[in-house]
């Protein structure tokens, strides 16, 4: 009989004590102990096992569970003795960060130091005796919601003193999802108030600490070291291409097919490679999103699991307001094609709207890319070193979740968007630029950066943005293809049917030019002699389509004003 899978459930102790499905990881235990690394940062996508990892490796080492050998009995970590001699033996500090997710830094501060006053509350016993003196118990009590922001950052800190001198052994701390209130300052426009403030906890914590023992801490994203972690030098980073602990997060591919078979979905094994497959760490492929796995064992259908279990927020705002180049790369992705880039794994979170690469970096961090292929080196004359990567969607899962992604994009005019693609697809010009002109006006500016981008560039986010909507909605109907080039030039687009009821269409998109140009109409009329001289149809001819069936349409942007007009077509 298969066992209960309980969907959500992240407390180790739940899980073993009334036997849901469980994939024994406890070798993780093992290996981390033996590294004696003394503060380890393990970044992992989101949903990936690392909340239930920490939970596992707190109730091991915790006091509070001392005697609790029951929970490890029959799996990896029990098979030695020397490690049964040690659970349930240290001071354990656990914390988490992954519900810190404020518009503001205030109200960041504030959870924050609601998290360390129910860490002191958790501990008040400390405040019984002679064991701390009258300053230190004044300081105990100072821990509050309001607490000054000095005492907050210290507040790990002393905790660790306390109880490292209760229970005379040096403690261990557990931090995970140490970096959700960084994305949010970041989505939000408070990174640097944030930056501050975590820089000099974590230097508290974990650096100048004499009463650590080790410590881990978890995340999505390697922030960079210059902006949170420039005093750890005692940090071991493992990150997604890391060796270390390579299987410890995520279901291979032989746990996940013995999975299938304990509940009778061994036939599907094809189809659950394809939706959740693809995922690697270190050198180990074939690695499964844990969360979309135990989902479909226990719904028994596929679905989107992974991809709607948050709202993907600072995933959207880089892209939708990325520079055309990267919304170009993003086309390419959609369209099951690879990318070829530089990888730096510190993610600098202020270079996001700059650095086109911190965002390809960012999306294989978080799951989102896998590596294709990986290439290192420099060339015979000590040139700079260099890390390239081929990159491509890591399944279809994620392919799902940035179409819908996209869709979301132009949520705030869907029904002129749709009424535009109708249009479209009728070959009603008038209601075209009705309907086109309602879309730009609504959502020109949710393109923009809202400060770097200069208003010249703006229409370019704009219709670069508007092209991917138009490949996803319209891929049950058309493939589509660009020949495309940065700057104010050309960005032609091709509608290639999949069906012989639909015409092809060729779209030119032109921003005005005032020294070339009087008005729009002009501008159209650019556009629709650059498909006639480029020949744009020539390649649509060459595979059988007719040349009555093939529409061609000149768009001309001026800030949020757009014309469009269709170029003549033999009948």
């Amino acid at each position: 009989m298969s066992r209960t899978v309980g969907i959500g459930n992240q407390d180790f102790s739940v899980i073993r004590t009334n036997n849901y499905f469980y994939i024994d990881k406890t070798g993780f235990i093992k290996e981390w102990w033996d590294s004696g690394d003394h503060v380890t940062l393990i970044t992992r996508p989101r949903r990936f096992g690392k909340t239930l990892t920490m939970s596992m490796t707190e109730q091991f080492f915790s006091v509070h569970y001392a005697g609790r050998g029951d929970l490890f009995e029959g799996l990896e970590i029990w098979k030695g003795e020397r490690y049964r001699e040690i659970q349930g033996t240290y001071p354990t500090i656990s914390l988490t960060f992954a519900n810190v997710k404020e518009p503001n830094f205030e109200m960041t501060k504030q959870r924050i130091n609601q998290i360390l006053t129910d860490l002191y509350n958790e501990n008040i016993f400390l405040l019984d005796g002679s064991l701390l003196t009258d300053q230190e118990k004044e300081y105990f009590k100072s821990v509050r919601p309001d607490m000054d922001e000095v005492t907050a950052t210290m507040a790990i800190h002393k905790m660790s003193d306390f109880l490292s001198r209760y229970y005379r052994k040096r403690v261990i701390i557990l931090l995970d999802e140490y970096d959700t209130p960084m994305q949010e300052a970041y989505v939000s426009g408070y990174w640097n108030e944030l930056v501050t403030f975590t820089r000099s906890m974590f230097n508290a914590a974990f650096k100048t600490n004499p009463y650590l023992e080790r410590a881990i801490m978890t995340g999505i994203t390697r922030i960079s070291k210059e902006s949170i972690f420039s005093d750890l030098n005692n940090l071991k980073v493992v990150t997604t291409t890391t060796d270390k602990y390579e299987d410890s997060f995520g279901f291979t591919e032989k746990e996940v097919y013995e999975a299938l078979e304990e509940y009778g979905l061994y036939g599907q094994k094809h189809k659950v490679k394809r939706w959740y497959d693809g995922f690697t760490f270190g050198k180990t492929k074939d690695i499964y999103n844990p969360w979309s796995i135990i989902n479909y064992l226990d719904e028994k259908k596929t679905g989107a699991y992974w991809a709607n279990t948050s709202s993907n927020g600072m995933i959207g705002k880089v892209i939708r307001e990325g520079s055309s180049r990267v919304k170009e790369e993003f086309e390419s992705l959609l369209a099951g094609e690879s990318i070829v880039t530089e990888i730096d794994e510190e993610i600098v979170y202020n270079q996001l709207g700059q650095k086109e690469n911190a965002i390809w970096s960012l999306m294989l961090a978080s799951g989102y890319l896998k590596v294709k292929r990986y290439e290192a080196g420099g060339d015979e004359h000590g040139g700079r070193w260099r890390e390239t990567y081929e990159l491509e969607l890591t399944n279809f899962e994620v392919k799902i979740m940035f179409q819908n992604m996209v869709q979301d994009w132009f949520a705030a005019s869907s029904s002129s968007y749709n009424d535009f693609l109708k249009a479209l697809l009728s070959r009603d010009v008038e209601a075209m630029n009705v309907y086109m002109n309602r879309v730009a006006l609504t959502t020109f500016s949710y393109f923009d950066t809202g400060g770097s981008a200069s208003r010249e560039s703006e229409p370019e986010r704009f219709y670069h943005g508007f092209v991917l909507g138009l490949m996803v909605e319209l891929s049950d109907k058309y493939i589509l293809t660009s020949n495309r080039e940065s700057g104010f030039g050309r960005y032609d687009v091709m509608l290639e049917p999949k069906r012989d009821d639909l015409d092809a269409i060729i779209l030119e998109f032109k921003v005005f030019n005032p020294r070339k140009e009087s008005n729009l109409e002009e501008t159209v009329e650019a556009a629709l002699e650059q498909i006639k001289r480029k020949q744009y149809s020539a390649s649509l001819a060459a595979k059988g389509i007719p040349e009555k069936s093939i529409r061609q349409y000149g768009f001309a942007f001026r800030g949020k004003q757009v014309l469009i007009g269709q170029g003549d077509c033999p009948e």
